[in-house]
């Protein structure tokens, strides 16, 4: 099963198995983790569920597709090139290691 870690704002890191085809922001949900609001329960409409991604695991990613490339101009914290929303990344082996930091809020 694939392994994505979570870095909250305070450098916390958290590390689940997150089953395949599950997205990010649900393992973040169902585990309590910290720093994932997911206002729209993973409808890509509110943009809570806001993440950077590592650098060092970004070249796991395909880039955002339209959709989610204009939604992530309405986040809290600023958008940087390594923004996505955790909804639209679905847990596979490609992403096995992944490595995704919280910002500092979401609303």
């Amino acid at each position: 099963m694939p392994k994505i870690t979570y870095v909250a704002v305070d450098g916390n890191q958290t590390t689940i198995d997150v089953p395949e085809g599950t997205s990010v922001m649900r393992g973040a949900v169902f585990n309590d983790i910290d720093g994932i609001v997911a206002q729209c329960g993973g409808n890509m409409q509110c943009a809570t569920c806001h993440v950077y991604v590592d650098e060092t695991t970004l070249d796991k990613l395909e880039p955002p597709k339209e959709r989610e490339d204009e939604m992530l101009d309405f986040t809290a914290c600023p958008r940087k090139p390594n923004s996505r929303l955790s909804c639209q990344l679905k847990s596979s082996d490609a992403l096995d290691g992944l490595i995704v930091h919280t910002p500092e809020r979401q609303n």
